[in-house]
């Protein structure tokens, strides 16, 4: 209420799941544990990278050349 960097709603957070369930309502289910833990690895990876301001293509391009994309440590905010 009183920090303004805090956002006021949790919208983002709340994206983040949409895809979950929207590949579940559409298929009907992942075909696999593995499968599932996959997808979530990749848009949790996604995600991160957009909400660091950071460009999605470069980010799993330098991943897969084995230099994954890591966040900025602040100081308000640890490790």
């Amino acid at each position: 209420m009183y920090d303004f960097r805090i956002p006021f709603d949790n919208n983002l957070a709340e994206r983040d799941v949409r895809m979950v369930e929207v590949i579940q309502k559409v298929s009907g289910s992942f075909r696999t544990e593995p499968g599932a833990q996959t997808f979530c690895a990749i848009r949790s990876y996604i995600s991160t990278v957009r909400k660091q301001g950071t460009n999605v293509i470069e980010a799993i391009h330098d991943a897969l050349n084995g230099n994954p994309f890591m966040p900025r440590v602040t100081a308000d905010r640890p490790a």
